[in-house]
């Protein structure tokens, strides 16, 4: 779907909304299905079991669709995952959609974003899918959407748990990304303004953590500039750096109040592993004294910024497929060269110290029996292969996933999983 019906899909009122927000193929006989947020023009997100149903309909109605459970919450929710397109194609993005069960907006923008990849027959659609898988996790907090909570079940927030992986849904993320392999992790948020200095319609922010390769850092930075940027301001939403505020006259950065480079987080843990990321947010708060007083119109404003942005991401995914599956690969290969420093802190706009700096790293960690009983599922999830040693096994460096493993293994870094031992003669 060309972007401006897309915009217009989500923002106009009730007449607009209540036309069909796709062309259906020649061969069906139904409409393709709506969700929640709009048969309601707004008014309502888009249920649980809405989304149940709402993607079963759209998975029997479209050969370009499977969608699969990737995990199971403490309660019992399903995780699911959805793809769309070519399985066998080069290039793969992930959506991952309301990990904060308490932002849906995302969550919607992911439901109709399917459901339009699914359906329709224009010559971009077709191209972006014949060549780019794209998969989307719409609710990766089923619990924390029950219970309209930012942590899960047990109040973790699980965006804080993509290293340790002790939830059950940061568990399922690893695993999608482990064995679908995508090549571009995209992050949906929502996020509450502070007027004058940080009040953008829409944030987004790249992999800062300084273990990004520089290839994947520059094509998540051409990501958020050149399509994510610039596709909200062709359709007239502001757009700015997520976690910065700025003097409203000036527009200089005057407080970093969010945006490290931690390592647990989704859009960092990505760039460690070799994967160009983005975290988008949107603004919760009303922007007019319409939207105040019209709650539907503020959330349709919400959920229409989301879409404008997805927009970007797919046409970035059309256009750069090369350039993406060259910075992934460069990526990769760099780990089995075994070669260059590894950081255990610092960003990209705030340098690693001295100590933070592991400049000539061990050839590999040796863990004993009762340190790989802990770790060794969580060591597998996030795809770090290990080989038999005495009574406990070695975790070589030379591998695709060099760059994470002092993170999880090194005592020296924030949020190791264990303290291996340091193997400096291989």
């Amino acid at each position: 779907m060309k972007r401006r019906d897309r915009a217009v899909a989500v923002t106009a009122l009730a007449a607009a909304l209540a036309a069909p927000l796709i062309t259906a193929p020649a061969q069906a006989t139904h409409s393709p299905p709506r969700t929640g947020f709009e048969r309601s023009e707004g008014a309502r997100w888009t249920s649980e079991a809405e989304e149940r149903d709402f993607l079963a309909s759209v998975d029997h109605a479209s050969d370009r669709v499977s969608v699969s459970r990737i995990g199971t919450t403490r309660q019992g929710r399903p995780i699911r995952l959805v793809s769309v397109g070519n399985p066998r194609a080069a290039v793969s993005v992930l959506l991952v959609c309301s990990q904060h069960g308490d932002e849906p907006a995302g969550r919607d923008a992911c439901l109709t974003t399917v459901r339009d990849l699914a359906f329709d027959r224009d010559r971009d659609t077709r191209r972006l899918l014949e060549h780019t898988r794209v998969l989307v996790v719409p609710t990766a907090n089923p619990d924390g959407r029950a219970a309209d909570s930012r942590g899960n079940s047990d109040g973790v927030d699980i965006n804080r748990d993509h290293l340790a992986l002790r939830t059950a849904e940061g568990r399922a993320l690893a695993f999608a990304v482990r064995d679908r392999r995508p090549d571009v992790v995209y992050d949906l948020h929502e996020y509450g303004a502070t007027p004058p200095y940080y009040d953008k319609q829409l944030f987004d922010l790249w992999p800062r953590n300084l273990n990004t390769h520089p290839e994947v850092h520059h094509e998540s930075k051409t990501l958020s500039g050149r399509y994510v940027r610039a596709a909200a301001r062709e359709e007239g939403y502001t757009t700015g750096t997520y976690g910065i505020w700025t003097d409203p006259e000036t527009g200089d950065p005057i407080r970093q109040v969010a945006g490290d480079g931690q390592e647990r987080i989704l859009r960092n843990a990505s760039g460690v592993k070799s994967m160009i990321g983005l975290l988008v947010e949107s603004r919760v708060d009303p922007l007019t004294e319409e939207e105040k007083a019209d709650e539907a119109l503020n959330n349709r404003r919400r959920v229409g910024s989301q879409l404008i942005a997805v927009d970007g991401l797919l046409t970035f995914a059309r256009e750069r497929r090369a350039e993406i599956a060259g910075a992934t690969s460069a990526a990769r290969l760099e780990g089995l060269r075994d070669r260059g420093p590894v950081h255990l802190g610092g960003a990209d706009n705030d340098p690693a110290g001295p100590g933070e700096i592991l400049a000539d790293p061990p050839c590999g960690y040796r863990l004993d029996a009762a340190q790989y009983e802990r770790v060794r599922d969580e060591l597998a999830l996030h795809g770090v292969v290990s080989r038999p040693d005495g009574d406990g096994v070695f975790v070589p460096l030379r591998q695709s996933r060099r760059k994470l493993i002092p993170l999880l293994l090194d005592s020296r870094a924030t949020f190791h999983l264990t303290k291996g031992h340091p193997i400096t003669a291989c």
